[in-house]
């Protein structure tokens, strides 16, 4: 099994449909995408009704957008585009790989790593100096009560 790597997919649902339909679509769509793709969800991200930039073919001008960034693999995420092809009240999508959130990923665990590493080497430094044993000594300073003691 390949490595997950993050991916980025947007569709836009009919107005058609009622709000609940549109939700429940969505939802659905989120349930695919952990059961079928078996993709780990990071962000979901419901936009609601918004203008489209131009009328489309089924002769709308606005429709539900819904935005969703998740871990897959690579061989599993078509699986996403099939059910985007047979779900005719999805009627524009666009699925991608977010490598500049790979990236900034693979640069933070770097980081993480190297401070471990950093954090294990002092460890291991202060369990191997030599701690010399405490020595009792009188305490020879004076305050006030002890100072007020002496005048009496």
């Amino acid at each position: 099994m390949s490595e997950k790597r993050i991916y980025e997919t947007m569709f836009i649902v009919s107005p058609e449909l009622d709000e609940e339909q549109r939700n429940a679509l969505a939802e659905k769509v989120k349930n695919y995408i952990e059961e079928r793709v078996e993709g780990e969800i990071e962000k979901f991200d419901r936009w609601g009704m918004r203008k489209l930039a131009y009328r489309v073919r089924k002769g709308f001008t606005e429709g539900d957008y819904t935005l969703i960034l998740f871990r897959a693999d690579p061989e599993k995420v078509n699986v996403l585009e099939r059910l985007f092809n047979i779900t005719p009240d999805i009627f524009r999508w666009q699925t991608f790989r977010r490598e500049d959130l790979e990236k900034e990923n693979k640069k933070k665990e770097k980081v993480k790593d190297k401070e471990a590493d950093e954090a294990e080497d002092i460890a291991e430094t202060v369990a191997e100096t030599p701690v010399e044993p405490a020595t009792e000594e009188s305490d020879n300073t004076a305050t006030p009560e002890t100072e007020k003691k002496a005048e009496e």
